[in-house]
């Protein structure tokens, strides 16, 4: 299969860095199945909106091969404005199609004729999947889907690893609470979250498994959660990660993990740059690797208050690691890669070290919950070596 040409002979579009790319979608004549009787439920459909989410759709996929007789697995991207996610989606959509996965890159963003017209073509591709696989159940975009389906479909649903964020859905599952993001302050959302609020329940109605089986819910997850009454969980334990890529060559430094923690508003930007500084003299890190999600400007702070080389990387950070070089120690704050690191790099020496995060970091505005989330992050991990926060000046 030539990397350069969509599936049916078309010339795949390219992104702006020139990366090939999947061929966009707009309309339902362009959905799987088109041109025939829509029939029963069958194959598997999936949703994804990060780079972090397609790996971990693949990583399910290799983990549940398909029967021969069942229709493929199709893809379906929702990119987010943002240059940096895209980029990695784009990179890790062409892995999937390499991988015999159909892919298909909708705009479900660009205005409200826009945002209609993919709703109204993924809900018909929705209500024919015997699969649907989600990769954000906090989404309002997947909610609404989901909202729109049928309520007795009998389809089995599978929620992967979106980060820490999946520790949260497992929880807010079981007790039957609204989807709401750990990092958000308060329950509401405003006012745009009490008109959603419907919407949020229906959703979360569809995600709640039938105790007659009708309806399996799978989580398919790296991260340490109990499963809610009637759910699966799944270990997800990198093994299309390590099969693929690697081993990589180790370097002799320690390489620093970025976090979105600042531009999220739980940490403060000052006690998280001196943090950084810090761990790169105490542990002689060379090498910064950004979130996806931290701004030019702060990268460019980092940069300067300690030295560091700043990395964007391409790939989600497991494939990156995994591929290579990478240091002997890689440092992070509390955040995914402190459960997914380990175990994609499982077999060689690298250590993966957290730092825990001061309560006096936090920011006036942080969410109640988060002292106590970032804590259960970091204790839960396995495989990793703990780390005291980092010392501050004149603390």
């Amino acid at each position: 299969m030539s990397r350069n040409r969509s599936d049916d002979g078309a010339p795949a579009v390219r992104s702006d860095d020139g990366a090939p790319a999947v061929r966009p979608v707009s309309g339902a004549a362009n959905g799987p199945g088109e041109g025939a009787a829509p029939g029963p439920l069958d194959g598997a459909l999936a949703f994804v909106e990060s780079p972090v989410q397609l790996l971990n759709v693949l990583e399910w996929a290799h983990n549940h091969p398909a029967p021969a007789t069942a229709s493929p697995l199709t893809l379906v991207v929702l990119p987010p404005h943002d240059p940096m996610t895209r980029g990695q989606l784009r990179r890790m959509a062409e892995l999937a199609r390499d991988e015999g996965i159909t892919v298909r890159w909708q705009e479900a963003r660009d205005g409200v004729a826009g945002a209609v017209t993919s709703l109204l073509s993924l809900v018909r591709r929705l209500r024919r999947a015997g699969t649907l696989v989600i990769g954000d159940p906090f989404s309002r975009y997947v909610q609404l889907l989901l909202a729109l389906t049928p309520a007795r479909a009998a389809r089995r649903i599978t929620v992967v690893d979106d980060g820490t964020a999946t520790m949260e859905f497992v929880a807010q599952l079981a007790r039957g609470e609204r989807f709401v993001r750990w990092h958000r302050r308060g329950v509401r959302g405003g006012v745009r979250g009490m008109l959603f609020a419907p919407v949020s329940r229906r959703a979360r109605r569809r995600l709640t498994p039938r105790p007659d089986g009708s309806r399996p819910v799978e989580v398919f997850s790296s991260m340490p959660v109990e499963p809610p009454e009637n759910v699966t969980v799944t270990a997800n334990e990198f093994a299309w990660t390590r099969s693929r890529f690697g081993p990589p060559r180790l370097t002799k430094g320690a390489d620093l993990v970025g976090t979105s923690l600042v531009e999220t508003g739980v940490v403060d930007v000052e006690r998280y740059l001196e943090a950084v500084a810090s761990l790169a003299r105490t542990y002689g890190a060379t090498r910064y690797f950004a979130h996806r999600r931290e701004s030019g400007e702060k990268l460019a702070q980092v940069s300067a208050a300690t030295g560091l080389e700043i990395v964007r990387p391409d790939l989600p950070l497991e494939l990156v690691a995994r591929r290579g070089p990478v240091g002997r120690t890689i440092l992070s704050f509390p955040s995914t890669v402190v459960h997914t690191l380990p175990l994609a790099l499982a077999g060689t020496a690298v250590t993966v070290a957290v730092c825990d995060v001061d309560p006096a970091w936090l920011t006036r505005t942080a969410s109640p919950r988060a002292e106590g989330f970032l804590a259960g992050v970091t204790g839960t991990a396995r495989g990793v070596r703990r780390l005291p926060p980092a010392p501050q000046r004149g603390v």
